[in-house]
């Protein structure tokens, strides 16, 4: 089984566009880059922020083959699967091992509101078909399906079910996974404006989306609070915290992609039937991220920066 340390910053990164909706490399690698040089500790392509539901399967796939010979073993790439069937995630896990993915997030089945039986057979079917660590991610709020205490215990049988992306929305379920299972499964914060909070009561890493605009704020949060330094890390949060809502807008792929414009590390193209903002809407949050970038705050010095590369 291939292993690395469930822990730190996670990017799910957005997906880059030319104007004639072909994908952008260029403008991809330019933000792979920056979050690299802000000491981010993975990269988890094929969210829902990096617009799965519009990208082909061999998109998916080029921009996986891509992103492992970028990053050449820094650190590990997770793809995500989002799939109808339990067939179809299968042969994408499969696929993603043989084209080099070190992990894998797995959402439950999409469209389909499983139950619990089902849902815990959709996710142990795609667990035993691969030797790749797995994150379940737990969005009951978007996605409708919960994954409760009860399932995690029988999904703790897997070895390779090895992380969560807790976004119920409810920070006590952080501590209420760990009194349950200890330290069996890594759990990261996948909601940005409730990220220290999670990150105080025990997350080991944070699933960021902001990240992508602001790599090195969002690395040097995790890294204060890692080590207890929390009155540094709560000032650069409350200085964050106008932006960091915007990743739980219906709209945060767009948000987050004029916040990239803004700090030059990314492009405002999206593939319909997302459009780019226009009138009131595009104002208001550019004043969002135009207010944060006018108080941008001062670092600490060691906050941010690679320190040691993931040994895979």
């Amino acid at each position: 089984m291939i292993t690395f340390d469930w822990k730190g910053v996670l990017p799910a990164v957005t997906t880059k566009f030319t104007d004639n909706d072909e994908l952008d490399f260029e403008a991809f690698d330019i933000n792979l880059n920056a979050q690299l040089e802000a000491g981010v500790d993975g990269f988890i392509l094929g969210g829902s922020l990096g617009e799965a539901s519009v990208l082909s399967d061999d998109e998916k796939f080029a921009l996986l083959a891509h992103t492992v010979e970028f990053v050449q073993g820094k650190v590990p790439v997770i793809l995500n699967i989002a799939e109808q069937t339990t067939k179809a995630a299968v042969a994408y896990a499969q696929k993603a091992f043989d084209k080099g993915a070190d992990g894998l997030m797995l959402l439950p089945p999409m469209r389909y509101n499983s139950e619990a039986r089902e849902t815990v057979a959709y996710l142990t079917s795609i667990a035993k078909s691969t030797e790749l660590p797995i994150m379940i991610y737990n969005n009951p709020v978007d996605y409708k399906i919960e994954v409760t205490l009860d399932m995690f215990a029988e999904l703790a049988a897997y070895d390779n079910i090895q992380a969560v992306k807790e976004s119920t929305r409810d920070v006590s379920n952080v501590t209420r996974m760990i009194n349950k299972f200890g330290d069996r499964f890594k759990i990261f914060t996948g909601v940005d404006p409730l990220a220290m909070e999670s990150l105080v009561m025990g997350a080991d890493g944070w699933v960021a989306g902001l990240v992508d605009a602001f790599p090195k704020e969002t690395v040097a949060i995790y890294r204060l609070v890692k080590a207890k330094r929390y009155d540094e890390a709560l000032a650069i949060y409350r200085w964050f915290l106008p932006v960091l809502e915007l990743d739980i807008h219906p709209k945060l792929v767009q948000y987050i992609k004029l916040a990239e414009v803004a700090t030059g590390i990314g492009t405002e193209n999206v593939r319909a039937p997302r459009l780019p903002l226009i009138g009131a809407e595009r104002e208001k949050v550019q004043k969002i991220i135009n207010d944060a970038l006018a108080a941008r705050p001062e670092l600490p010095v060691g906050s941010w920066g690679k320190l040691t590369e993931v040994a895979l």
